[in-house]
């Protein structure tokens, strides 16, 4: 595995990867590797000859200055754990690297950007968007890999690729979760040990709520679950939404949408974690 802290290196061995007859998948990621991201890298390695990881924390999708400052930056042991999943090269770009002008461009996703995580995150995924655009010109790949947890940043990847009209696929991998149920992210690190117990409760609330989905309406399923979680007495939801799960809108009726999916964010213990559940 080569790690790469230039754009121009990694392209050298890109191209040359490719003047090979090589298949490029690109895995982005932020760092703090876990079982999920190393997921995706396995799915990447079934499809594509040659398999990138970015590590980079992304300043402009941060609103919250606190938040960008206390992200965890693991370098040395996400670059063990990538070695274990047969990672070929690791781009690792500095911000300079990546923003060596000031970046006046955005991206205006609409309607998929109206809900959920756009109006609680301004800016979010339009900075999303920058970096994503930047790593797919950097390495020019045939598939990217992301995880379906963060639904909603998954279904605006899929629209900028539309929209730019770029010759790549997008590859939507499934949740990966601990043994009690958690969904694997980086924040979850930042939890107490108290509050690590505690956190399974969001999925098994989830899972509660698909099975009631059977008797209830949408508007039944959407109050136990705030009114759930709100009685362990820690949480505090920020939303749960019922949603198409192509256009991102809520719904009123379950024979609304051919898929729908709930999208949930909940604070616990200062940290934001946030799980989505499919109900058809």
């Amino acid at each position: 595995m080569e790690v790469f802290s230039t754009i121009k290196s990694l392209q050298n061995a890109v191209n040359t990867a490719k003047s090979n007859g090589k298949t490029v998948g690109l895995v982005p990621t932020m760092g703090a590797l876990h079982e999920g991201h190393l997921s995706l890298i396995r799915s990447a390695k079934k499809h594509c000859d040659v398999v990138v990881v970015s590590i980079f924390v992304n300043p402009i999708q941060f609103n919250n200055a606190e938040d960008l400052r206390t992200y965890p930056r693991t370098l040395e042991a996400d670059c063990e754990k990538l070695e274990t999943v047969g990672c070929d090269m690791v781009l690792a770009p500095s911000v300079e690297e990546m923003y060596p002008e000031p970046v006046n461009e955005t991206y205006d996703f609409g309607e998929l950007e109206a809900v959920m995580e756009g109006p609680r995150r301004p800016g979010h995924f339009s900075g999303v968007a920058v970096v994503v655009r930047r790593l797919f010109e950097i390495v020019q790949p045939m598939k990217a890999f992301f995880g379906e947890k963060d639904f909603q940043q998954l279904a605006i990847i899929r629209r900028l690729v539309e929209q730019l009209q770029l010759p790549l696929q997008i590859v939507p991998c499934p949740i990966v979760r601990a043994d009690d149920g958690l969904a694997l992210s980086s924040r979850n690190m930042r939890l107490s040990d108290q509050a690590r117990k505690i956190a399974p409760q969001i999925y098994a609330t989830l899972k509660t709520a698909v099975y009631n989905s059977k008797s209830q309406t949408i508007e039944e399923v959407k109050q136990y679950v705030t009114d759930t979680l709100n009685g362990f007495g820690v949480f505090e939801p920020e939303y749960f939404e019922i949603v198409n799960d192509t256009t991102l809108q809520p719904i009123s009726q379950w024979s609304e949408a051919q898929g729908i999916v709930g999208c949930i964010a909940v604070w616990l213990d200062g940290v934001r974690l946030i799980d989505v559940i499919r109900f058809k």
